[in-house]
């Protein structure tokens, strides 16, 4: 017997949403008016992950929140040729408050707001709010410049996510911030929100209510011991489902399950790459998934599928 409609539907449903626009209201505000030492830098602060994304399940806690310093920047110019790489580095960020003293300075503000816990993590600082735990990533713009060409002859894909540098050269904006066992990281939360929001737009809200479904698949293969928690994290499990052609997401949780499950089982899932189309979603860097962990969730799943 396969999984009923009645039990997916269930799982399709969203998880509470309520507090989490309290909880990052909270530390917009103790940002805001924390006695900055230069003067109040260019920053932005924004939620992203599960509340952001409409993808959160009964099991969700903790909001994610970025908080990006804009006033300095990093930069990737290996798209680039030569003669135009030594072009933009003329406009290498010169500002002398960088990404180290601006997150000195939030987690310095965090810590000032008595009702707040504070405490690092390996890439997040963790916030204890009256409202809810939030984990805030503190990082910087990163631009990835892409060279003209490129940019020409993607005209709608430029209107969409590319952002116009010095000279008319184009990037695609995203984040970098090093974790506290030394490692650099880049993200692009920005793209990864925009890109499922037009999946979802493009299969009828099935995409989001789909990774609920698979998430509390997750959920119940771990409380089963099935499988362990760690083998199969929200972020890939949404970017897994991100690869999957919109014709698989149908108006019936049934198909739209079998039809994931049969796609992904006879696809090469190695060479899918994250919901920000930038970064490669299977590889040995510890900020990507195991294909051997991933193709397990896979089977896992669709034993459970065939079942129930």
């Amino acid at each position: 017997m396969v999984i009923p409609e009645s039990q997916l539907q269930i799982w399709a449903n969203p998880g509470s949403q309520a507090k989490f626009k309290d909880a990052h209201e909270s530390i917009r505000k103790v940002l805001e008016i924390y006695n900055w030492p230069n003067g109040k830098p260019n920053y932005e602060i924004y939620l992203q992950g599960s509340y952001k994304n409409s993808t959160t399940v009964r099991s969700n806690s903790d909001v994610d929140i970025v908080v990006q310093l804009n006033s300095f920047y990093s930069q990737d110019l290996d798209n680039l040729s030569y003669n135009d790489k030594q072009l933009l580095l003329k406009f290498l960020s010169k500002s002398s408050y960088q990404w180290e003293q601006f997150r000195y300075d939030v987690i310095k503000a965090l810590r000032n707001m008595s009702s707040f816990t504070v405490s690092e993590g390996n890439k997040c600082i963790n916030v204890e709010t009256p409202y809810l735990d939030a984990d805030v990533v503190v990082c910087m713009q990163h631009r990835l410049y892409v060279n003209r060409s490129e940019a020409r002859d993607h005209y709608h894909y430029r209107m969409r996510y590319y952002k116009k540098g010095p000279y008319n050269y184009y990037y695609i904006e995203g984040i970098k911030f090093r974790s506290t066992d030394g490692r650099w990281i880049i993200n692009y939360p920005k793209y990864h929100d925009k890109n499922g929001t037009s999946k979802s737009q493009q299969t009828n809200g099935m995409f989001n209510s789909t990774i609920r479904i698979f998430k509390n698949i997750r959920s119940h293969l771990v409380d089963k011991n099935i499988i362990k928690i760690d083998e199969a994290p929200s972020y890939f499990i949404e970017c897994l489902l991100y690869n999957v052609p919109n014709s698989e997401f149908e108006s019936s949780h049934q198909k739209t399950v079998h039809n994931i499950l049969s796609y992904l089982s006879s696809k090469d899932i190695k060479v899918f790459k994250c919901q920000n189309c930038q970064i490669n979603l299977f590889g040995n860097s510890p900020d990507q998934w195991s294909v051997t962990n991933a193709k397990n969730f896979i089977n896992k799943a669709i034993n459970l599928w065939n079942n129930w």
